[in-house]
């Protein structure tokens, strides 16, 4: 019996990949856009509580279309490029927009000049992030969806939940420049690239997500402005906890180095003595 041996067919390496794009990936990305635009169009029509909600659901595109793309090995260079302007309409741009004309608008110039300064961190946050070294899977500074839910949960808390209109209030100002400043900072923030979904994990993380769920369904507006306040401060938290670390560190090594100087001091009269 005669064996037909099956020839592999390598790769060229200098042969072009194929033209085209891969649709699901770049179609989540679309959805993520088509949301902030929606809620830059509605903040303009004075319906906030309408752009807020637009805002978080881009967020959760923006999220997908990374997880998806992940997961289907569709990952391109004209995927992220595409992601990266989409974050910038629907986080950077549109929740500047919802501030300006909710709360910002009353101070004129310097509520304009605040809106801007809260868009252009965050295109210099994006355009950070894409020259970072690959592999990395925390973020430096804020990242932009989290500002920008930041701002939309306080639009809802305030709206739906405490029912107050921003009048001239410099509270509002203070939290959109706040958030623009931690967008630019070196501060770490965690993300979900960090969680491999590929591993087993404890079963109280299944009742945790379940717990969370719960809360949503009961009260979305009150669930979502405590969890972006959760991950806002503990970012914080955390970044205070290991600066001070850090000086504890450094002064104990000085205490360390100046004990070592003493000594050498004293065994050198030592041996001048002798």
């Amino acid at each position: 019996m005669i064996r037909v041996r099956k020839i592999r067919k390598f790769r060229d390496p200098d042969k072009q990949p194929a033209k085209g794009v891969y649709i699901l990936p770049n179609a989540l990305t679309l959805c993520g856009m088509f949301f902030g635009f929606y809620a830059i169009i509605a903040a303009i029509n004075g319906k906030f509580i309408h752009s807020a909600w637009a805002i978080i659901l881009a967020n959760i595109f923006d999220g997908l279309d990374g997880w998806v793309a992940r997961l289907t090995r569709t990952t391109t260079r004209f995927g992220v490029e595409l992601d990266s302007l989409s974050d910038l309409v629907a986080f950077g741009v549109a929740p500047a927009i919802l501030m300006y004309k909710w709360a910002l608008f009353d101070f004129g110039r310097i509520g304009f000049a605040v809106a801007f300064i809260f868009a252009a961190c965050g295109a210099l946050r994006l355009a950070r992030f894409n020259i970072q070294t690959v592999g990395i899977k925390s973020f430096k500074g804020l990242p932009i969806p989290g500002a920008a839910t930041m701002l939309a949960a306080t639009v809802l808390f305030c709206n739906e939940i405490i029912d107050y209109t921003p009048d001239k209030d410099i509270f509002f100002p203070l939290l959109t420049a706040f958030l623009a400043f931690l967008m630019v900072s070196t501060l770490k923030f965690h993300g979900l690239k960090e969680v491999d979904f590929k591993e087993k994990k404890p079963f109280w993380i299944l009742l945790f997500f379940m717990l969370i769920l719960l809360f949503i369904v009961i009260h979305p507006p009150f669930t979502v402005f405590i969890l972006a306040c959760i991950y806002v401060l503990s970012g914080i938290i955390e970044n205070i906890i290991i600066l001070l670390k850090k000086r504890k560190q450094s002064s104990s090594t000085k205490e360390g180095l100046i004990k070592e100087e003493k000594k050498q001091e004293v065994q050198d009269e030592k041996d001048k003595n002798l």
